[in-house]
């Protein structure tokens, strides 16, 4: 880590989206002794410490996939008073069960999953997260895996796969002018560094949508980070079985930035707001009621004045339920 960087207090570094609101919705539900609240990506723990905080009876269960995150989170919440209340997991989100069942806990009270990436993992210069500093293009969000890193992906994909990845996961349209400039360059000398990158991504993209669309290179930065960790794969697996381990009364609430995470996130709470009752049938039977209903309308988004103050809020969708009801997979 770099270590300007890793001097700083992570309340410095990381500044949570949509903090106070996120509080609001999740704490009603961690109010009685021995609630649980379920972190499933702490981060560098901004909201877990302020649900603690807010809920003085609940005990975290906070999980991240970055070993780096795991540190600075802890010392956040020791440094806010609350880190007896709260055990750390190295995990990814969608092992929510199995993390639960390790601890010998039947199931939580509140889950919370923040979906951007973490302020520290971009400023964290040897990570090649940020196309503002030259880097090794590597990606990965946990770095002691052996998966493959973002150069690994640009080196061995198929041109066609390569430009499928960044219109689905970066909504790049010029994905396949880019797609071909990056196999030509690999026939020459594959990538490795993220500088590299976004020269090329400089001379691929026309002038007129670089004066107009920000920084050329965040789209495919962001479909690349999102490929290599496999975000929606685990995201689609992560979210049923956080909803399966929700008690009664219990709460959800996730905050997703990109249009393919909030689409999975919505498809998932809209199968739990619905009767399950086949069309046409003439009465609802109690086991086709709704599961879960929904504690804001829609998705929130972040006001104009959370937006000026920090950048990572601009894309925020924020969905939330409630278990009202129990079924086969609930406590």
């Amino acid at each position: 880590m770099d270590q300007s960087q890793s001097r700083r207090p992570a309340e410095d570094r990381h500044v949570p989206v949509l903090l106070d609101t996120s509080v609001q919705l999740l704490a009603p539900a961690l109010q009685e002794p021995g609630a649980i609240h379920v972190d499933a990506t702490l981060g560098m723990g901004g909201h877990a410490s302020a649900v603690l905080r807010a809920a003085p009876h609940a005990h975290l269960v906070g999980i991240d996939r970055d070993p780096q995150a795991l540190v600075l989170a802890r010392e956040r919440l020791d440094c806010d008073g609350v880190g007896a209340r709260a055990t750390l997991v190295h995990a990814t989100y969608d092992q929510i069960p199995e993390v639960l069942e390790d601890l010998g806990l039947p199931g939580a009270h509140g889950v919370m999953m923040d979906l951007g990436l973490s302020s520290f993992q971009i400023d964290t210069a040897d990570r090649g997260f940020s196309y503002a500093v030259d880097a090794p293009l590597d990606m990965r969000m946990d770095p002691s895996s052996d998966g493959p890193t973002a150069a690994d992906l640009l080196r061995d994909l198929p041109e066609t796969e390569i430009a499928r990845i960044l219109r689905t996961l970066g909504d790049e349209r010029f994905a396949k002018r880019i797609a071909r400039r990056l196999v030509e360059q690999r026939q020459v000398a594959p990538l490795t560094r993220s500088g590299e990158l976004v020269e090329l991504l400089e001379r691929a993209i026309p002038a007129a949508s670089k004066a107009s669309g920000g920084h050329p290179a965040k789209r495919t930065f962001q479909a690349l980070r999102i490929a290599v960790n496999e975000e929606l794969e685990i995201l689609a697996s992560a979210i049923e079985s956080a909803l399966d381990s929700l008690h009664l009364e219990g709460r959800i609430l996730v905050e997703s930035y990109h249009s393919g995470e909030d689409r999975l996130v919505k498809t998932a709470f809209t199968r739990r707001t619905r009767s399950s009752a086949p069309p046409g049938f003439p009465v609802e039977l109690e086991e086709h009621k709704p599961t879960f209903a929904p504690l804001v309308r829609g998705a929130l988004q972040a006001d104009d004045v959370e937006r000026d103050g920090n950048s990572r809020a601009a894309s925020v969708r924020l969905r939330a339920l409630t278990r009202i009801r129990p079924d086969q997979g609930a406590h």
